[in-house]
């Protein structure tokens, strides 16, 4: 049987790595939302986001957002400054057209001053005079501004659009301008550039909106540029600002197709806004998890050198296997991205040089799967280490069981230095569909088809099908029969959704059903909840079987348990045996290097294939998750003398030293960094275990603290103990204090349990969730702000953690909050966009960074 062949020209090279691919639209929310850490950790390059102060939806102002972007390593903030307006189309106010334009252009106008009191900071900002013109203010529509289409008449378009540019380079003559920003690259586009370059007001940088599929991004980046040639203008930076339907987020093997012709095409692009603000496009989990396709960026933004030819089985079609990779000659690696079939393959990489891997390669192979959009991933799955002999400069992978929602990497570097290879990541895993299971009781219903190529603004569902009947008042009970091949310990991961808005969701938050195996051992679940219908995250659950066959069971009563409470889809169970180590192992010389560390393959014995050699400054960065927030145990190995300092999360915890480590890390994305800090400093891996109960750590439920104002301990099923504090807000009167105590002086984190369910009116298919802060205040100094991300519903609680200095002894923490302004600092959102409220606190704990 001929299998599909992915091949890799590691001789035929295309040009430096970009990176393009990894933006986002409305994908930040403000400073903590995503995390830092998340952020930097997905490379993310531009953000297409509103207007300061815009009412289109809640958070993603661009001034707010973008002093910690360009601190995450962001570039560029492109400002869609129409979404300063209510409604889409734009409901921009005037009785006429003329006085439409005459009004917005004097908001375009304040933009503009505002963005020029931010001093360096305004080199990053690219702004977007206007959005989809030809359906929005220049359309046939009631907003439209004479209600002529723009293909047939675009001249009102072309007047304005030469204002608002002779306007903002008046006020700025070194701003950068984007546009057209029409919805799909129209064949009048070109009558704009012609108009553009005849009156001199070219875009500084050319965007359109790519709501097609790859095969079209190829297409339509050749055929601008040929009508650049054409026209003779350029050539321009291209961003298509806004890419992927709902079908594709957040699924690894859907993505890597789009960001592979992104990558060849060597332009911007920023993934379309579908959903949520503040959880780039489906990629990050409540404020500081990535999904499975946080993982892919993480992936793609590793790329480094020049990318290299890659011939699929079938170029430029969607939905089949494609690819792209890239070798760095300095690091003497290869790393290949790919997927999007199931079933069996061929991966060739060819033109492997002698004289930068050798006769032999290490090779690494790693699966990156589909985890849900709200659901947390732990990060890509080794498949493969080992070696293998190049012959005829050729090295040839056979795939098989690929899962076309997963995308798999695969990095080759120099073999031949003794490295023992590492086992994979699972001893065996199988997938159960919720459709196929056996449903005994009253209220099924087998829902779908979900999203599919022909239907992608739906989401992507495992099976294409899901299952529902666990609900309020029901008896229902989902039965898989499974088979196991060895005795041990099993990870129960249940795919599931209820959609926060739903009416038996809405009282009690988060549905609970009751899982059993084999009849017994019954134990509760508390299932995901999200923005829409299947939106899918996961409930993880340990179960010990024997090998051979078990019934898992999910009902909706139990007679020792209770009766559920909501109302659930099951997509699928997934049934996980991993190997009995504890530890997860980061090699060096596949991490993150900078300023001027280097790979060095001469180590005999090391980990992997070589190791990370730090000069003076150099540094090595490691993407490390978290299943928790709390204390892990920390290893850096390291090869001969030399010393380091460690930095987790920005902050600096001390000299690297020899031997495990206790470390608070953070639930979900870790940024660790060794930093050279002598000559030379060789660092063989990361390793990262279970925490050992060294760190001081204490909790301190909220009802305990001293209340004032109006804020209140009320009853929640969901929090510890059944209460939690409310009413934080709306000015400092209303206000938690508790007093903690600290054994040594020094950096501590504040691990926050809380809940936040607020949501203002949505105009249209967008939900709009509202994230809350809370102003946090150490033994009276000045507060640190933090930000709360939605968690769906308020009786749906997570944890957040705040880094803090605490004094040796009793140390007092105030929670305040108040509505923040506008820019202005005096104007306030009119549309509840921004809460005057902390979140529903339930307790806080707090744990030394370091020893």
């Amino acid at each position: 049987m001929t299998v599909d062949r992915l091949t890799v020209d590691l001789g035929a090279e295309t040009g430096p790595f970009h990176g393009g691919a990894s933006g986002t639209l409305y994908g930040l929310y403000g400073d903590g939302v995503p995390s830092r850490a998340v952020v930097e950790g997905m490379y993310v390059r531009t953000v297409t986001t509103k207007a300061q102060d815009g009412v289109q939806h809640p958070g993603a102002d661009a001034l707010e957002i973008l002093p910690s972007f360009v601190a995450a390593g962001g570039r560029d903030v492109y400002v869609y400054l129409p979404d300063i307006h209510r409604g889409f189309p734009y409901e921009w106010p005037g009785a006429t057209g003329a006085e439409r334009l005459a009004t917005y252009l004097e908001s375009v106008r304040r933009q503009v001053v505002q963005v020029l009191t931010l001093g360096a900071l305004k080199s990053h900002v690219v702004y977007v005079p206007f959005n989809e013109p030809e359906g929005n203010m220049f359309g046939t529509g009631e907003w439209g501004y004479d209600q002529v289409s723009w293909h047939t008449e675009p001249r009102p378009h072309f007047a304005a659009w030469r204002q608002a540019y002779h306007l903002i380079k008046g006020l700025d003559p070194q701003a950068r301008i984007a546009g057209p920003n029409t919805c799909v690259l129209y064949p009048e586009v070109r009558g704009f550039l012609e108009f553009a370059k005849e009156q001199g007001v070219l875009p500084d940088v050319m965007t359109w909106h790519e709501l097609s599929s790859p095969d079209e991004v190829r297409t339509n980046v050749a055929k601008y540029r040929e009508m650049e040639r054409e026209l003779g203008i350029g050539p321009l930076p291209v961003n298509l600002n806004e890419y992927a339907h709902n079908y594709h987020l957040s699924v690894p093997g859907q993505m890597i197709q789009w960001i592979a012709a992104v990558e060849e095409s060597k332009v911007d692009a920023d993934m379309a806004y579908w959903n949520i603000a503040g959880n780039l496009n489906d990629s990050a989990v409540e404020a500081n998890r990535g999904n499975g396709q946080w993982w892919l960026f993480n992936a793609y933004g590793q790329l480094t050198g020049n990318t290299v030819r890659v011939t699929a089985p079938h170029p430029n079609v969607q939905y089949t296997l494609q690819g792209v990779a890239a070798l760095d000659r300095d690091k003497r690696q290869a790393r290949v991205l790919f997927g999007g079939a199931a079933g069996a393959g061929e991966l060739v990489v060819e033109g492997i040089d002698a004289e930068v891997f050798g006769a032999a390669v290490h090779v690494r192979l790693s699966e990156i799967p589909w985890s849900g959009q709200v659901g947390d991933s732990e990060g890509p799955l080794r498949l493969l280490d080992g070696e293998l002999p190049v012959v005829d400069g050729t090295v040839t992978l056979p795939l098989t069981d690929l899962d076309a929602m997963s995308a798999y990497q695969l990095i080759l570097a120099p073999g031949g230095n003794g490295a023992s290879p590492l086992p994979p990541s699972l001893v065996w895993r199988r997938t159960y569909e919720g459709e196929d299971a056996t449903y005994t009781g009253s209220g099924y219903s087998r829902n779908g088809p979900e999203g599919s190529p022909s239907d992608v603004d739906k989401f992507a569902t495992s099976g294409g099908y899901h299952v529902g009947g666990l609900r309020t008042g029901s008896d229902g009970v989902l039965s898989f029969d499974v088979e196991v091949p060895h005795d041990g310990t099993y990870e129960v991961r249940v795919f599931a959704n209820s959609h926060n808005l739903a009416d038996l969701v809405r009282e009690h938050g988060p549905t609970n059903v009751f899982l059993r195996v084999d009849g017994a051992r019954p134990r509760e679940l508390l299932l995901p909840l999200g923005y829409k219908w299947a939106v899918w995250g996961h409930t993880d659950t340990q179960v010990d079987l024997t090998a051979g066959p078990h019934r898992i069971t999910l009902a909706a009563r139990d007679p020792e348990l209770g009766a559920t409470e909501g109302d659930a889809v099951i997509d699928k169970l997934d049934l996980v045996l991993r190997d009995d180590r504890d530890t997860d192992t980061y090699d060096a010389e596949y991490a993150a290097l900078g300023a001027g560390a280097e790979v060095g393959y001469d180590h005999l014995g090391a980990s992997g294939a070589g190791t990370a050699v730090l000069p003076r400054g150099g540094t090595v960065t490691f993407w490390v998750h978290a299943g928790d927030d709390g204390e892990a145990t920390v290893t850096v190995d390291q090869l001969g003398p030399g010393e380091g300092l460690l930095t987790v999360n920005g902050e600096e915890l001390g000299p690297v030293r020899r031997g495990p480590v206790p470390l608070f890390l953070a639930g979900g994305i870790n940024k660790v960094t060794v930093t050279g800090t002598s000559e030379r400093l060789v660092v063989d891996r990361l390793r990262v275990g279970p925490s050992r109960g060294l760190l001081s750590t204490t909790v301190h439920a909220a009802e305990e603290g001293t209340l004032t104002g109006t804020a209140k301990v009320t009853a929640h099923s969901r929090a510890t103990g059944g209460k939690a504090v409310e009413g934080v807000g709306a000015g400092p009167g209303n206000a938690l204090t508790l007093t903690v105590t600290a054994a040594h002086a020094g950096r501590h984190a504040l691990t926050i349990r809380y809940s936040n369910g607020e949501q203002a009116p949505a105009t249209h298919y967008n939900p709009d969730p509202i994230c809350r802060h809370a102003d946090i205040s150490v033994n009276g100094a000045a507060p640190h702000r933090a930000l709360f991300p939605t968690t769906f519903h308020f009786n749906d609680f997570r944890r957040l953690s705040v880094p803090v200095t605490l004094d040796e002894g009793t140390n007092t923490l105030a929670f305040t909050a108040d509505e923040l302004p506008d820019f202005d600092g005096q104007s306030r959102n009119p549309y509840g966009q921004r809460s005057a409220y902390a979140p529903v606190i339930d307790q806080v704990t707090v744990t030394r960074l370091a020893p």
